[in-house]
């Protein structure tokens, strides 16, 4: 395949600006900060989430934001290879199984797609490390995130997730595509967790500023 067709719509030169945030940042969630000097962020500090670490490749601004952008809502599939090969260069080591955030049924319909569970798939694919698509599953749809508080954001996920299988003794891989606050992946993290993981990690491409 040539680089046109991997890449389009985004030229080559334009996808190689997408580069990996190696800067401070929070070491549980990964949310970036101004200062070097910083390793916890507050809320961490104050509530520690349930999963045991976020890894994101970039933050959630210019071509990346865009890629994920067109790659989701313009659904632009094929683009789910040279994004996931990204969280390549990421470890995941020491994993047992890999675990796609869920879209509810409804949401599934209407995107055609599961864009974490695609990159779940690539992931997979290229480390040998197990995919189980359907363990973790969304209920029930919910409102979108976007302009709610802290608060509001966990009511509106509040039992929206539930698991189909057991992860007794497991540590698990939860990918998606964006961590904004990183309710959604806490309260998959939680579900998780009730089946009997021992462990779970977030993946993400992209790690949205808090601020």
């Amino acid at each position: 395949m040539t680089d046109n067709i991997r890449y389009a719509p985004f030229c080559k030169s334009c996808w190689s600006s997408i580069t990996k945030y190696n800067g401070p940042a929070c070491e549980i969630c990964s949310a970036p900060f101004s200062s070097e000097y910083s390793h916890l962020c507050g809320e961490c500090g104050k509530r520690p989430p349930l999963f045991s670490r976020a890894i994101c490749f970039g933050l959630y601004d210019g071509v990346l934001a865009t890629a994920i952008n067109v790659f989701k809502f313009q659904k632009i599939r094929r683009l789910y290879k040279p994004l996931g090969k990204l969280l390549l260069d990421l470890d995941v080591k020491g994993t047992d199984a890999v675990i796609p955030v869920p879209l509810s049924a409804k949401g599934l319909r209407e995107r055609g797609f599961n864009q974490s569970l695609l990159l779940s798939k690539f992931i997979s694919d290229k480390t040998g490390i197990t995919l189980i698509a359907d363990g973790l599953v969304k209920n029930s749809e919910t409102h979108s995130q976007i302009g709610l508080s802290a608060k509001e954001r966990a009511a509106n996920l509040r039992r929206a997730f539930g698991t189909r299988k057991s992860f007794t003794g497991m540590s698990l891989l939860l990918v998606d595509d964006v961590m904004t606050t990183g309710t959604t992946v806490n309260e998959c993290t939680k579900q998780l967790l009730k089946a009997g993981a021992e462990d779970v990690m977030v993946l993400a491409l992209a790690r949205a500023r808090n601020d």
